[in-house]
C-alpha cells in the first residue's frame, strides 16, 4: 500500500500517536502535546492502528472543495473580465461584477482565478523596475540637480521648515544650501539668485515635477511654461524634469545625509531659527564638500559668467500679461490699475501689457519694455465708517453694506497670485 504524502502536521502527529502506541505516553498526555482533546486523540490511534500513516493523511486532499464556486459561474465572470475588465485589479472587477452584472464574489476569489488565467499577476511574481545606474557628467556646472527637503531641522527648538538643496552631478558637492519657510516659486527665485551670483549660469538644472518647474495643463504661462522655466529661459539655463526620484539618487541621498549630521550640526551650534541657520550654511558646506566632493572627471568649469545683459532682479520675478481696457484699466489679483494717460499708455490701449509682481511687493507695469505710470483701486476694500459719514446722500445704503459686510468673513485675493509666504512682511500695500 503506497504511502499518501504527508504534511509537517500530520508527520508531528505520527511522531506522538506512534508513541502512544507503544505506550510510551499516556492518551491525556498525547492530546496535551497534539492540542486536541483526549476523544479526538484516541480516534486518530484508532485510525492509525487500523491504516497507518495513511490513516493520518486528510481525506479532503485533492478533493473538490464544498465551498468550491460552480464551474459555469467562474467561466462567466471569467469571460465578463476577459471582455470588459481586462485591465481591472482584482478589487475592482470585483466591485463591477457585484454592482453591473449581479455577481457576488469575493475579491479574493476573483484575484485567484485571475491569476490562474494570467489575467492579473500576484505581487510576488512581479518584476520591480529596474533603474540602471547613471553616469556622472563630466564638469562641473554642467548638471546641477535641485531638491527641497521638508524636515524639523531645528527639531522641538525652532518651527518645522525646509531646505532648499543644489547639488553638482559631477562631484556631488553641495553648491547652495538655504532655508525657506516652504517650497515655493519665489523662494527658489531668491535661492537660484544668490546661486547665480556665487557660481554663475549652470548649463542645465534637474529637478522633479513639481508645479514650481512643470505644469500638466500647457497654456499657463506662454507654452506650458512656469514662472521659474520662464526666468530660466531668459537666461539660457536649462531645466529638466525627472521621470522618477531615483532618476535625481544623487541630491535625494545627500538629503539623507544632512538630515542626519546638518540636525546634529545645529543642535552643537544652538542654532534655532532660520536665520541663524543661513548664517552657519557656508562653513557647514565647506564642510561637507571637504568629506563627500569628488573630483570631477574634466576639470573644466561649464559655468558662465553673468553678463551685464542678466538682470536678476528683473527675471526673477512673477510675471502675467494683462489686456488694457480702452478706460485705462486692467486687473491684477482683484487690485485694479488705473493708468495714467500718457502717450505710451494710449498707444497700448487693447494691447497686452506684461504686470511685473516683484518678491517684496513692488509691482510694474511694463508695455514694450517701458514702466508705465498707474495708481490703483482696491476691490475688495470695506466700506468703513468715515465713508458712511462723509457722503451723507448715501448714508442708509452705505450704513446697510457696511452692515452686510461686517458679519461676512474676510475675502481673500486670488489663489492664482504668487505666494510669498518666505516674505513675510513685504505684501503689497494699496491705496
Amino acid at each position: 500500500m503506497a504511502v499518501r504524502i504527508m504534511s509537517d502536521k500530520e508527520l508531528a502527529r505520527f511522531e506522538v500517536l506512534r508513541d502512544l502506541d507503544h505506550e510510551r505516553l499516556t492518551a491525556q498526555a498525547a492530546a496535551d502535546i497534539l492540542g486536541l482533546s483526549r476523544r479526538q486523540t484516541l480516534r486518530l490511534l484508532k485510525a492509525y492502528r487500523t491504516c497507518g500513516v495513511n490513516g493520518l493523511v486528510s481525506k479532503q486532499r485533492g478533493r473538490r472543495s464544498n465551498r468550491r464556486k460552480p464551474e459555469n459561474v467562474r467561466a462567466e465572470a471569467l469571460a465578463i473580465i476577459r471582455d470588459r475588465y481586462a485591465d481591472f485589479g482584482p478589487t475592482l472587477a470585483a466591485e463591477k461584477l457585484r454592482e453591473l452584472h449581479d455577481i457576488c464574489l469575493g475579491r479574493e476569489t476573483i484575484r485567484l482565478w485571475m491569476a490562474e488565467e494570467g489575467l492579473w499577476t500576484t505581487r510576488k511574481k512581479r518584476r520591480p523596475r529596474v533603474y540602471q545606474p547613471r553616469y556622472r557628467r563630466d564638469c562641473v556646472g554642467e548638471l546641477i540637480q535641485i531638491d527641497v527637503s521638508e524636515h524639523r531641522w531645528f527639531e522641538g527648538r525652532g518651527p518645522m521648515c525646509t531646505l532648499l538643496v543644489f547639488i553638482d552631478d559631477a562631484t556631488s558637492r553641495l553648491m547652495h544650501l538655504q532655508f525657506v519657510e516652504t517650497e515655493s516659486t519665489f523662494s527658489y527665485f531668491a535661492a537660484t539668485k544668490a546661486y547665480l551670483e556665487a557660481h554663475g549660469k549652470p548649463v542645465a538644472f534637474y529637478s522633479d515635477k513639481h508645479s514650481v518647474f512643470r505644469v500638466a495643463k500647457p497654456g499657463v504661462t506662454g507654452d506650458g511654461m512656469t514662472q521659474f522655466g520662464r526666468a530660466l529661459s531668459r537666461l539660457k539655463i536649462e531645466i529638466i524634469c525627472a521621470n522618477s526620484s531615483q532618476a535625481k539618487g544623487r541630491v535625494e541621498r545627500a538629503n539623507k545625509t544632512l538630515q542626519d549630521r546638518l540636525v546634529k550640526e545645529l543642535r552643537l551650534s544652538g542654532i534655532s531659527t532660520m536665520e541663524a541657520g543661513n548664517t552657519f550654511l557656508p562653513a557647514f558646506v565647506a564642510d561637507y564638500n571637504k568629506r563627500f566632493g569628488k573630483a570631477p572627471a574634466n576639470s573644466k568649469d561649464l559655468h558662465r559668467p553673468m553678463s551685464p545683459r542678466d538682470q536678476l532682479d528683473d527675471e526673477f520675478t512673477w510675471q502675467e500679461e494683462r489686456t488694457l481696457s480702452q478706460s485705462l484699466t486692467l486687473q491684477y489679483d482683484k487690485v485694479l490699475f488705473i493708468l495714467e494717460p500718457s502717450e505710451t499708455a494710449q498707444a497700448a490701449i487693447g494691447k497686452r501689457v506684461t504686470v511685473v509682481d516683484y518678491p517684496d511687493g513692488r509691482i510694474a507695469i511694463r508695455y514694450k519694455g517701458e514702466e508705465l505710470a498707474y495708481r490703483t483701486f482696491d476691490k475688495i476694500r470695506k466700506v468703513n465708517q468715515a465713508a458712511v459719514v462723509e457722503n451723507k446722500r448715501l448714508g442708509s445704503l452705505l450704513e446697510m453694506i457696511k452692515a452686510y459686510q461686517d458679519t461676512q468673513p474676510p475675502e481673500k485675493r486670488s489663489r492664482k497670485a504668487p505666494k510669498r509666504r518666505d516674505q513675510t512682511g513685504h505684501m503689497f500695500n494699496v491705496g
